[in-house]
């Protein structure tokens, strides 16, 4: 039987498919990889299915065991306020808290922050997860899936992000002030949130987005003039220390 790689697929066979069409090489096939293998096909004259069969593999000149691929373990899951959240078959050692930049009050929702990530380019919403202004918990990208939140740490981490973030004035968007604008619902859910993710990644470090920043001046803080940026506009890192 032929082996055909496709999403879902991990493995060294698929770090080196990764590595050939220019996606990232963690060894998870996910939609990232499959539209990256359906634009290299094209590219190079094949059917553009996504899949990497005998015909993509041979083009490829990647040699591989006439096999089927080995079927993986049952990920792990745990039941959240009627989410099933899975365990992430990548190594997580961050769950990183953001904000979405929205001004105090204003409601946004899932699908619209995943037009706008998609407008800038992106397989999808750069989070995992998202706490909308209404307290509830919405699943974002698929958590086997590297996100777009945080440079340099998007494989190894698991991105959270509640809707707010800024002051609401009527002055120029740039011109805001980053704010904890988290109403008390949100409090509670990323809370909760956190904590059922911490059954599903004991070891990881729940950080916010900003303790990403270098310590310029060495002292062993992020001072704020150091930060990258203010998001998630609170200490996520002080806050959730004992999560």
């Amino acid at each position: 039987m032929a082996t055909i790689y496709k999403e879902g697929s991990r493995g060294a066979v698929v770090k080196q498919i990764q590595k050939a069409v220019g996606a990232y090489p963690d060894g998870i096939w996910g939609m990232v990889t499959t539209e990256c293998v359906k634009r290299w096909q094209k590219a190079h004259g094949l059917s553009a299915d996504g899949l990497a069969g005998p015909a993509t593999l041979a083009k490829l000149g990647i040699a591989v065991a006439a096999s089927a691929v080995s079927p993986q373990p049952a990920q792990l899951t745990v039941r959240h306020h009627g989410l099933v959240l899975k365990r992430s078959r990548r190594r997580i050692d961050y769950i990183v808290v953001h904000c979405t930049a929205t001004p105090e009050g204003r409601a946004l929702s899932v699908e619209q922050i995943r037009r706008d990530h998609r407008a800038q380019g992106w397989a999808d919403i750069g989070y995992h997860y998202v706490v909308t202004l209404d307290g509830l918990p919405h699943l974002g990208r698929d958590v086997d899936i590297v996100g777009s939140h945080v440079k340099g740490h998007n494989a190894d981490s698991i991105g959270v992000a509640y809707v707010g973030g800024l002051e609401n004035k009527p002055i120029a968007y740039e011109k805001l002030k980053a704010k904890d604008t988290r109403t008390e619902v949100q409090k509670a859910e990323l809370l909760s949130l956190l904590m059922d993710l911490r059954k599903l990644y004991p070891s990881a470090k729940i950080v916010g987005h900003r303790d990403f920043s270098e310590d310029k001046n060495g002292n062993g803080i992020i001072d704020p003039w150091e930060r990258i940026k203010e998001c998630p506009s609170f200490d996520a890192k002080s806050e959730y220390r004992f999560v």
